[in-house]
């Protein structure tokens, strides 16, 4: 089993150092550099599932790709959350029309902000989309170039302690921010793959919730960005890293993303999600 991992998903980034993790499906944990690259991995066949946010299997249905979700994460509603500067007249998301935003476009980022702008009765068109790609979007911001930041951890955790930073919006009162497990159709795992894969989710998640510590410790020693275990031991304590097979309810909240991406012009034309892996074998 071919099994993608990029940074931001810390869930998978840990089975990868986890002694036994997966153990069952002959695992090869393939490293690539951001969520945004899942779907490409997947229709590539170089890895059979990975984990992101919401957004980027929306994103892979909207290209007509036959996204099989596999599992989800608990909510995480302190994985996001946007920042103006402190110094700024921004007081409050009604603000930012006009203005610039840094963010990870295509990602969870995308959705907290169309939910926070809509709000407000703003649309994603109202505002500038900035991305961030490889670029300091921290000092974008206090630099000024940006007037505001979508931010996730780890840096998140820094921003809220920053002086020099006021934060906005917090991402649990706007979206559920959860983890997604997904493959494709043309991927073909079986019902048995699939539950196996969302029971060792499980299983490895309870492990990380036991012992933050060690968690942390393997973060921080695979850690480019330079984040110590410190820091890493807050981000692990502050997550809930229970998996559930996905359900039905789970599926309506990709639909009501999908449907609101859409109403906001960032698909061209409505997506439809798929059923649950077991409603299709």
């Amino acid at each position: 089993m071919r099994i993608g991992v990029h940074p931001n998903n810390l869930h998978l980034r840990l089975a990868s150092a986890w002694p036994g993790a997966f153990a069952g499906l002959d695992p090869i944990f393939v490293p690539y550099s951001e969520g945004r690259d899942t779907a490409a991995l997947l229709e590539s066949g170089a890895i059979h599932f990975g984990g992101t946010g919401s957004t980027p299997p929306i994103e892979a249905d909207a290209r007509g790709l036959g996204v099989e979700y596999v599992a989800a994460s608990a909510p995480r509603p302190a994985n996001g959350a946007i920042f103006v500067r402190a110094d700024s007249n921004l007081n409050s998301i009604a603000d930012l029309a006009g203005r610039r935003i840094s963010l990870i476009d295509g990602s969870f980022h995308t959705y907290l902000l169309a939910r926070s702008l809509e709000g407000e009765g703003l649309a994603l068109a109202d505002v500038e989309r900035v991305e961030s790609g490889t670029r300091d979007s921290l000092a974008e911001l206090l630099e000024g170039r940006v007037d505001a930041w979508v931010a996730m951890s780890p840096r998140l955790e820094k921003a809220i302690g920053h002086a020099g930073l006021r934060l906005i919006v917090r991402c649990g009162a706007t979206i559920p921010n959860r983890s997604l497990f997904w493959s494709l159709a043309r991927i073909g795992l079986s019902a048995a793959e699939t539950a196996g894969i969302a029971s060792e989710l499980a299983r490895i998640g309870s492990e990380i919730a036991a012992d933050p510590v060690r968690a942390a410790r393997l973060l921080a020693e695979n850690d480019r960005g330079g984040t110590g275990a410190d820091a890493w031991e807050r981000v692990v304590r502050s997550r809930d890293f229970s998996v559930v097979p996905v359900d039905a309810a789970v599926l309506a909240e990709q639909q009501e993303e999908a449907d609101t991406l859409f109403r906001h012009g960032h698909f061209d034309r409505a997506v439809a999600i798929g059923r649950p892996p077991e409603a299709v074998k």
